[in-house]
């Protein structure tokens, strides 16, 4: 669970200059996303995937991962 008070230090840090407002309305939206969007774990197979040995090539994702980069996926949940 997220806290309020310190994800808004967090966005006023990153922020400088944002009205509190500004920086209240960024929190609230994103207190709000758990209720928006669900994350997809790597052991769904619903999304299947298949393995080419050129993806790296042609995929900026894969050649990020290969380099180390961790992914977390989302979708938006279903009304």
């Amino acid at each position: 669970m997220l806290d309020r008070q310190k994800l808004e230090t967090i966005l006023s840090r990153r922020f400088p200059g944002s009205l509190r407002q500004q920086v209240a309305s960024a929190a609230n939206a994103i207190m709000g996303l758990p209720d928006e969007w669900e994350e997809v774990l790597h052991d769904e197979r619903q999304f299947a995937y298949h393995y080419s040995s050129e993806c790296s090539n042609i995929c900026y994702l894969a050649r990020e991962a290969e380099a180390g980069a961790e992914f977390r996926l989302f979708r938006r949940r279903e009304a």
